[in-house]
């Protein structure tokens, strides 16, 4: 089969036993010959990447239709044994071919140009950087991707676990993980519990709920023989997602009689509010979010009737002990679960995938 190919200079150097390849390359060129290998979903060689951020991929797309382009560089690993880059007089020949590269590093800044390109043709023949290695397996191109994302960027510690696998004998993984969900709840703009999370050091008065309650309530789940992991789901993203999913439902309810914003009576930006919720959820939601497959928040909201219910504040719960606190508060959220689910024909959790689902909502008067 005749093969189009590109030629370019090109800049070698290695990194340990590693040979990094860097060179530039049009827009069209990387779209045709990359493709993204999801860890916990693609099953082959050197699949390291997250799942999508969509509402990141707008941010990038716009960035890219107001005439901005990046500097630094995508990094793929090149793995097809039938079509091979060659280096002849000191240029690197490519041959575009489609989807005989893996998209280490850029893959929403790949596909913000994707969505650009639909809006501006020119987008196309925009050059970019590109650094590429050749043949990595899964263990070399995790670490690269390491080593680009906590140079560039904070990266979750635990990320580390999905992409080698859980441990067994690795006794810090909980708490570990823990942190880095307690982080996504502080930090996503989407939570309930933004810039809510207490961390040691705060200024006087900044965040609600101390890291180490959310650390210490959240950690028996997460560990390697608790209830997310019993039930395949082991993605850092996926297990945020739900948990945020779950207290925008709780937000969604308290927010029907104004009290989610009132830090007075609002009794889930309290230890035992917070405490009872999650196990609320584990004991009495995730069973039936599993059995339905779905973690969708408009799912997770129709769980929920408290119509009839007063929703407890903290006025009432006021001079109790915390176990006698959450128990209340546990019994209070017992009252507005329904007993039958409602029909869900949409899953979006399977053993495989995961799908979750925010959903906006203007308060109606």
């Amino acid at each position: 089969m005749q093969v189009k190919k590109v030629s370019e200079q090109y800049i070698e150097m290695a990194v340990g036993t590693v040979k990094i390849y860097t060179f530039p390359m049009y827009v069209k060129d990387l779209v045709k010959i990359s493709y993204v290998a999801v860890r916990g979903r693609d099953e082959e060689e050197g699949a390291v990447q997250r799942v999508l951020n969509r509402k990141r991929i707008s941010s990038i797309k716009q960035y890219i239709l107001d005439g901005n382009m990046f500097v630094n560089t995508f990094v793929i690993n090149w793995n097809d044994i039938n079509y091979r880059p060659q280096f002849l007089n000191e240029k690197i020949e490519i041959p575009l071919v489609d989807s005989v590269a893996q998209l280490l590093d850029g893959q929403h800044r790949l596909e913000g140009l994707k969505e650009a390109i639909k809006l501006d043709q020119s987008i196309r023949d925009k050059q970019i950087l590109v650094s590429m290695v050749i043949g990595l397996g899964t263990k070399e191109a995790a670490k690269i991707f390491i080593n680009i994302n906590s140079e560039q960027k904070p990266v979750p510690k635990s990320l580390i676990f999905d992409l080698y696998g859980i441990t067994d004998d690795d006794k810090n993984y909980a708490i570990t993980r823990s942190d880095d969900i307690a982080r996504e709840l502080n930090e996503n703009v989407d939570s309930p519990y933004y810039n809510l999370i207490k961390y040691p050091g705060n200024p006087r008065g900044k965040g609600k709920i101390d890291l180490s309650t959310v650390v210490s309530t959240l950690k028996k789940y997460v560990d390697v023989d608790g209830k997310f992991v019993d039930n395949n789901i082991k993605d850092l993203n996926f297990q945020s997602q739900i948990i945020i999913n779950y207290f925008s439902a709780i937000k969604y309810h308290w927010d029907e009689e104004e009290l989610w914003g009132n830090s007075s009576q609002n009794v889930f930006l309290k230890a035992a509010g917070f405490i009872a919720a999650l196990e609320f959820f584990f004991e009495y939601v995730f069973p039936k979010c599993v059995e339905k497959k779905s973690f969708k928040l408009d799912y997770l909201i129709s769980l929920f009737d408290f119509s009839e219910v007063t929703l407890i504040t903290n006025g009432e719960i006021k001079g109790s002990d915390g176990k006698t606190a959450r128990k209340m508060i546990m019994d209070n959220l017992k009252e507005g679960l329904k007993t039958e689910a409602p029909e869900e024909a949409d899953a979006t959790y399977s053993s495989g995938a995961f799908l979750p689902q925010i959903l906006s909502r203007k308060r109606t008067e």
